[in-house]
């Protein structure tokens, strides 16, 4: 028979798989996508679209989360979750026409369970280590993301099925995460009084400008995803150097989610660190648009913006709601608001950089979304509250 303790490791473990588990299937795409356009006989949008379509599934399903928790409760929707993305990761690596965007979809719908219900999942059982835990979660959902997109290739040219095998080593990942999470699983929520059932945020002015935030952070880390190498290119810089850069940016990112909490825990709300955040980033853009050679020192002044908002766009969730239920509908209105403008902003930036022949006017833009996004941290950094 368990005991409490053992109960409480357990939950910690299987909370930190299931975040080691929300990026991996994504990020190790993107270094094997030429190789997938080439073998599966994809035109370069079509290709590109494997990367939109997880985004635009985290938008479609991110609203219906917290009513599917109500129902059936927080543990055993990510308990599915985790064997729904076992299945969208194998599904995907098979070499059978279609399954490419079955399991694409599949596991873009499983991580957005994930993204919604562990800020939930916080909020009830850290409520006195909000902004610790929600660090330990964002540096390891970063660090498992980097290694994954670092080992594609390498795993590609060493395993028998080439990228479909360097893709689909991550079901097993997953699968241990769906085994930890078994027991946990299994327990069923207690039913809730009709009156106190949460009704959707939407009508709430603080829980748009958490949308906001998200929404705006996503955007610019997603963007900076897509076109960062291409933007130190432009400046003359090897391809390689252009990679490591991106990495930089990442790595940056991870550090500061380690490195904000014990901050924030110091001061009365997080105005402060939202507007330093957004401001970072902003000078990043324009140090790029103004004075691009020291790209190196771009990468690390917008990383350590992007990770500040990164990190905070996904505290927000639990810092923002006044109980886990509010934070699960708050988070499951945010994501979907948030990926949905993290889909369209790396192809607006990029229609615009083909429009204008040149990065100028996109880094423009980005600087004037650096300086919304500022006033936006201001307004969802204050000690308020969303309840539902």
């Amino acid at each position: 028979m368990r005991t409490a303790k053992d109960r409480r490791v357990l939950l910690v473990v299987g909370f930190l798989l299931i975040a080691a588990n929300l990026r991996a299937a994504l990020t190790s795409v993107g270094p094997l996508l030429e190789t997938i356009r080439r073998d599966v006989g994809l035109s370069a949008g079509e290709a590109g679209f494997i990367g939109t379509v997880p985004l635009l599934t985290f938008a479609a399903v991110s609203p219906q989360v917290p009513r599917l928790a109500r129902r059936f409760g927080v543990d055993p929707m990510l308990w599915v979750a985790m064997l729904t993305l076992v299945i969208g990761i194998v599904l995907r690596s098979l070499p059978v026409a279609g399954l490419l965007w079955v399991g694409t979809v599949l596991l873009g719908a499983a991580i957005s369970v994930g993204n919604v219900l562990l800020p939930s999942m916080i909020k009830r059982d850290f409520p006195d280590h909000i902004g610790a835990v929600t660090g330990v979660y964002t540096a390891v959902i970063g660090v498992v993301a980097s290694i994954a997109a670092g080992v594609a290739v390498p795993l590609a040219g060493v395993l028998p099925g080439g990228w479909r095998a360097s893709l689909g080593c991550w079901a097993g990942f997953a699968l241990v995460a769906f085994a930890l999470w078994t027991p946990l699983g299994r327990r069923r929520p207690e039913p809730e009084p009709a009156a106190l059932r949460p009704r959707a945020p939407w009508r709430s002015p603080l829980a748009w400008e958490v949308s906001a935030f998200m929404a705006l952070s996503a955007c610019g880390f997603y963007t900076m995803l897509a076109w960062f190498p291409s933007i130190v290119q432009s400046t003359g810089a090897s391809e390689e150097y252009a990679g490591w850069a991106l990495f930089v940016y990442q790595l940056v990112g991870v550090v500061m989610s380690i490195a904000v909490p014990p901050v924030l825990a110091r001061l009365p709300d997080q105005r402060a660190v939202a507007a330093t955040g957004s401001l970072l980033a902003l000078a990043g853009y324009l140090g790029l648009l103004v004075a691009p050679r020291p790209t190196m020192l771009w990468a690390v002044v917008t990383g350590v913006g992007a990770g500040v908002l990164f990190f905070l766009a996904l505290a927000f969730f639990s810092l923002r709601a006044a109980d886990p239920r509010s934070s699960a509908s708050l988070s499951g209105m945010g994501q979907s608001l948030g990926y949905l403008f993290a889909a369209v902003g790396p192809v607006a930036i990029g229609a615009l950089h083909d429009a204008t022949g040149g990065w100028r006017v996109p880094l423009a833009v980005l600087v004037g979304v650096a300086a919304v996004h500022t006033v936006i941290g201001l307004r969802a950094g204050r000690d308020a509250h969303v309840r539902v």
